[in-house]
């Protein structure tokens, strides 16, 4: 069932732009970017766009969907797994992406402990027997910060041609504002929250009389949550059959870490050794008079970085030198570097993180490259 597509049949010539579940998932997102949720749930998330769309906001660590319907989203849940790239540069933050598969009048201890919930066009979906436990589901059981509510507005139907009665073939009501807020205040009241109403989808100009296409609304809930004995008389039975499950590559795993700082000492060092060599083949110039010699020994710096970061290790007053045919950069010049410093924190954890992934000197402090091997 695509719902987006019909809908976008009927309101193609009232031109939304952008298209109106675009709008909807905006103001879903424009709400994150407000209220920074580090946990957000979608019911009756269907094909995974929201969810998918919400992977990129940073403040999120936990994203979790649930329908009524797997094969909707077992069709698109592949969108939600990492890319390549993820495990290449994994995030500083953490973020675990799971879908369920179960309905919205059944309570499940995994949905517990969020601090967003979106319902988006998912109400009006519901049998009466179904609507009648929602809220008992949502507000009471789940119990989140924020509920996000949209339901199609009918008052704005007679603007949509071809809808006689729903917009969709698989509605069981469609409320007008009236109705819509009459229920939403008083679950409001029942669950103490605070609710505004909002919608999304203008109508023409000359009938805003009949209020937004879709129209939304935004409960706040208005004291903390539950005691920790209250919690404890939620029930634990699993209602929801997990269906997808994907743990993002973070910085706050250690292995992931580990090589993202070891690779980034690398970098680093190398950049600083090449910056000592140039240095090194500028002074020999002045003695040496056969530069074909000279080239063959020390070979000219390629990398582009490294006269911006040469200034840096001189700015710094940081001593890296030769001995032999061996460099030694000392690990605290390497530290000073702004991207190091920050995924380390502390000198200690960079010596913790590198031992025995990179060739130090016998005492530790600094790390080694052969003169010899430009591409070590």
């Amino acid at each position: 069932m695509d719902e987006n597509f019909q809908e976008e049949q009927f309101t193609g010539i009232i031109k939304f732009t952008p298209p109106l579940y675009k709008q909807r998932y905006q103001f879903i997102k424009d709400l994150v970017g407000k209220y920074k949720p580090k946990k957000v749930a979608d019911l009756g998330c269907a094909d995974c766009t929201l969810l998918w769309m919400l992977k990129f906001c940073s403040c999120i660590e936990v994203l979790a969907g649930l329908d009524i319907c797997a094969s909707v989203m077992k069709e698109k849940m592949h969108r939600l797994a990492p890319l390549p790239g993820d495990y290449l540069q994994p995030a500083e933050r953490s973020l675990t992406v799971t879908l369920h598969h179960g309905s919205v009048a059944h309570k499940d201890p995994c949905m517990l402990g969020f601090d967003m919930v979106t319902c988006i066009e998912l109400i009006e979906h519901l049998e009466q027997s179904e609507l009648k436990k929602f809220p008992e589901v949502v507000f009471g059981f789940m119990s989140p910060s924020i509920v996000v509510i949209s339901t199609p507005n009918s008052e704005f139907n007679p603007l949509l041609p071809g809808v006689t009665l729903f917009r969709h073939p698989d509605h069981k009501f469609e409320w007008n504002r009236a109705q819509f807020q009459s229920w939403a205040l008083e679950t409001a009241r029942h669950y103490d929250y605070s609710v505004e109403f909002t919608g999304v989808g203008h109508p023409p100009i000359g009938m805003e009389k009949v209020g937004f296409c879709t129209q939304i609304g935004v409960f706040v809930r208005k004291y903390p949550q539950a005691s920790e004995s209250a919690q404890s008389e939620k029930p634990t039975k699993a209602a929801y059959k997990t269906v997808f499950k994907a743990v993002y590559p973070s910085l706050k795993d250690k292995k992931y870490l580990q090589n993202a700082v070891v690779s980034e000492v690398i970098f680093t060092a190398q950049i600083i050794k090449q910056s000592l060599m140039d240095r090194l083949m500028l002074e020999h110039e002045e003695y040496n008079d056969d530069p074909t010699e000279r080239k063959s020994k020390l070979q000219p710096s390629m990398n582009c970085f490294s006269e911006d970061l040469g200034k840096l290790v001189v700015e710094k007053n940081m001593e890296p030198f030769v001995n032999g045919n061996v460099v030694y950069i000392p690990l605290t010049t390497i530290f000073s570097f702004p991207k190091v410093n920050r995924l380390c924190g502390t000198f200690e954890k960079l010596s913790e993180l590198i031992a025995g992934k990179v060739t130090l000197s016998s005492d530790g402090s600094a790390v080694m490259f052969n003169t010899e091997h430009e591409d070590e």
